[in-house]
């Protein structure tokens, strides 16, 4: 079913699936994450504040592969999702997630995040956004963003083509993966500033978005 997406300065977007990122666009946990990382990388001999900027938009094990290719990575990412999942304190919805996610049909919008699927379901679970049917983590896909293989299979899986889909990022690495899969990208700042997100289209959170289904 059409659904229109209203921007500010009265920018409308049409389209018949709306793919979300999970982390700076439904719910804060930046916090969280920032402080997890640090630990980690403090504990492993790495420089706290480089594997926190390397972070974004990457999964646990491409991260732990970049910044520290000596460790054994599939081993580091699981003790990193462990804690991810016992630890969600602090974790919040951003402004006006909720209330597009209502708006929308539950057949009309997906989650895709480079996270793991236990860590995305107690994030969205703590920030009390409800689980979509469709949510594509990492461990679904065998190339996480900036691989458009994620939002690619989100879309297949709503029976929805990809020019017909509007991605809501916040990682630059989410922001290729939308292009690279040919599908339209709005940028959410946050994390980053717009100028960082280098979309056509950028808001401050999701209140600042409209959403209309017609039935």
């Amino acid at each position: 079913m059409p659904i229109s997406l209203t921007l500010p300065d009265r920018v409308v977007l049409s389209c018949r699936a709306v793919l979300f990122d999970l982390d700076g666009v439904l719910v804060d946990s930046m916090p969280t994450i920032v402080r997890q990382l640090r630990e980690w990388a403090a504990g492993r001999g790495l420089e706290p504040d480089q594997v926190v900027e390397l972070s974004h938009g990457r999964g646990n094990l491409d991260l732990v592969r970049l910044v520290a290719p000596a460790l054994d990575a599939e081993r580091e990412a699981r003790l990193m999702e462990a804690r991810e999942v016992d630890d969600v304190d602090g974790i919040t919805a951003r402004p006006g997630a909720r209330a597009a996610l209502e708006a929308l049909p539950p057949a009309a919008w997906a989650v895709v995040t480079s996270g793991n699927d236990g860590v995305a379901r107690a994030r969205l679970r703590v920030a009390e956004l409800p689980v979509p049917g469709v949510l594509v983590t990492a461990d679904d896909v065998a190339k996480s963003k900036p691989d458009p293989e994620g939002y690619l299979a989100a879309a297949a899986r709503l029976g929805a083509r990809p020019r017909d889909c509007v991605v809501f990022e916040d990682a630059p690495a989410g922001i290729a993966a939308a292009r690279a899969g040919g599908i339209r990208v709005v940028g959410v700042a946050g994390t980053l500033g717009t100028a960082e997100l280098d979309t056509e289209h950028t808001v401050p959170d999701l209140a600042s978005v409209g959403v209309v289904s017609w039935q």
